[in-house]
C-alpha cells in the first residue's frame, strides 16, 4: 500500500451556534466553500490534481443536504473533474471523511484527496434529518437508548466523578484554549471568514468563555437531570445496568461540548502527488480504526478503539507522544485518561470542545489539524486523535510527523 502524507490542514474559527452567532449570516456552503479556497490559495494548488473531497455533515439536510462536498467544490471554483462525496459517522464524521479520503491515497485509487467536514448548527439545527433510533420504539427498546448526557453521567457515575471533578475539568480546558489563542498556537489553521466584500466576519473562536471559574460553574443546574428522572431514560440505564441505583446527574452547559458553525478540511496525498504538486509533506498517517461500543452509554468508544488501532499497528499507548480527544463532555475525556493512564499534559493541552465548541460534522479534521500543528510547536514525532460517537462507536487517526 502507499503511504497517504497531510500536507495542509486549516479551518475555520467556530461560531456561537445560535441566531445571535457571528457565522449564522454564512451558510454552510459558503463554509466548506471557504477552507476549501484556503487549501488551494495557500499551497497554489493546481484544483485538477485532486481526486476526490470528502466532507463530514452530522445533519444532511435543507442546506446541507444532497451532495454538499460537490456542491462545495463548484462553488469554490476546482476544477471540474474534483468529484465531491459527503458521509455522516454522527460526531467522528470529519475525522472519518480525512480518513476516507486517506485510503484512496493508500489503496492507490487516487493520488490527491480532501477530507474534511462541515456543520451550521445555527442554521441546521442538530437532529433536523431524524432518524429511527431514537423515534422508532423497535429499536430504541432493543437497544436502551438514552440521550447522550444521560450515558455522559453515567460514566461519571460508575467511576466516581463528582461535579467537581467534572467542573474542574471544564475551567482547565477553558484556560487552555483561552491560554493557546492569547499565545498565538491557532495562527497556522485558523483561517477568517468573510463576507462577499472581503470583510472579516470571524477570526475567533467566539464559543470561548475564559473568565469561567468553579464558582461560575456551581450556579448551573445540571442538564440531564430532568430527562432523566422525569423523561425515565435514568430508568433505562439502570435497567442496562442494574448495578446502579441511580445516577448521579453532574454535566451541564458549562462542562459539555458547545454548539457552534464551522468547517475543516485536510489535503492528502502520495508522495509522487505531492512532488508533482510542488508541496512538502508535514505528516504521514499511520493509520486509522472505527469500533462500535456499546450504545446506551454510547460514549466509551475512543479507549476501545484507541485499544484496537494501537493494537493494529504493534504500538502501545506510551508510543503516542500527544493526543487530542474531543471534549463531548468531561467525563469522556476523564474516563479515556483513566483507563490508558495519560497524563493530563498529554492530551488537548490547547483546550477542546467544552471552550472552544462542537460543529459536528467538522470537529474531527479541526482537532487532526491541531494536533499537528501542536506537534509541530512541541517538535513531537507521533499524535493521535479520537472522538467519541453517537449510536456507540469510536474513531481513531494516528499520524507521524515526516
Amino acid at each position: 500500500m502507499a503511504d497517504a502524507y497531510i500536507f495542509d490542514a486549516v479551518r475555520t474559527p467556530r461560531g456561537r451556534g445560535k441566531a445571535d452567532g457571528s457565522l449564522h449570516e454564512v451558510t454552510a456552503l459558503n463554509l466548506a466553500t471557504g477552507v476549501l479556497r484556503a487549501v488551494r490559495d495557500r499551497s497554489n494548488l493546481n484544483t485538477s490534481l485532486v481526486d476526490d473531497v470528502v466532507l463530514g455533515i452530522v445533519s444532511p439536510t435543507r442546506e446541507q443536504g444532497s451532495d454538499l462536498a460537490r456542491i462545495a467544490v463548484l462553488n469554490a471554483d476546482y476544477a471540474e473533474t474534483v468529484a465531491g462525496v459527503q458521509i455522516n459517522r454522527f460526531c467522528a464524521s470529519g475525522l472519518d471523511a480525512v480518513n476516507m479520503a486517506a485510503a484512496q491515497v493508500m489503496s492507490g485509487q487516487s493520488q490527491m484527496t480532501i477530507g474534511g467536514g462541515v456543520e451550521s448548527m445555527s442554521r441546521v439545527p442538530m437532529g433536523s434529518d431524524g432518524g429511527p433510533w431514537a423515534a422508532d420504539p423497535s429499536i430504541a427498546f432493543k437497544s436502551y437508548f438514552t440521550p447522550q448526557g444521560i450515558g455522559a453521567d453515567t460514566i461519571a457515575t460508575m467511576h466516581g466523578f463528582s461535579r467537581d471533578d467534572v467542573d474542574a475539568y471544564a475551567v482547565e480546558s477553558q484556560r487552555r484554549a483561552a491560554a493557546a489563542w492569547k499565545a498565538g498556537h491557532f495562527k497556522k489553521s485558523v483561517v477568517a471568514v468573510k463576507d462577499q466584500l472581503g470583510q472579516t466576519i470571524l477570526d475567533h473562536d467566539e464559543h470561548m468563555r475564559p473568565e469561567t471559574t468553579m464558582q461560575s460553574l456551581a450556579s448551573l443546574k445540571a442538564a440531564f437531570g430532568t430527562l432523566g428522572e422525569q423523561a425515565g431514560f435514568d430508568a433505562v440505564m439502570t435497567q442496562r445496568y442494574p448495578e446502579l441505583e441511580r445516577i448521579n446527574h453532574v454535566h451541564h452547559a458549562g462542562n459539555s461540548s458547545g454548539i457552534v458553525d464551522g468547517s475543516a478540511a485536510v489535503l492528502i496525498g502520495s508522495k509522487e502527488a505531492g512532488i508533482a504538486a510542488g508541496l512538502k509533506p508535514r505528516a504521514k498517517i499511520r493509520g486509522f480504526s472505527s469500533i462500535g461500543s456499546e450504545p446506551s452509554i454510547m460514549l466509551t468508544g475512543p479507549e476501545k478503539v484507541t485499544t484496537k488501532l494501537l493494537k493494529n499497528l504493534g504500538m502501545k499507548a506510551s508510543d503516542i507522544d500527544l493526543y487530542e480527544l474531543n471534549e463531548a463532555f468531561a467525563s469522556v475525556v476523564m474516563l479515556y485518561m483513566k483507563l490508558l493512564q495519560i497524563p493530563h499534559d498529554k492530551i488537548n493541552v490547547n483546550g477542546g470542545a467544552i471552550a472552544m465548541g462542537h460543529p459536528l460534522g467538522a470537529t474531527g479534521a479541526m482537532i487532526l489539524g491541531t494536533l499537528l500543528d501542536e506537534m509541530e510547536r512541541r517538535d513531537l514525532s507521533t499524535g493521535l486523535a479520537t472522538l467519541c460517537v453517537g449510536a456507540g462507536m469510536g474513531t481513531a487517526t494516528i499520524i507521524e510527523r515526516v
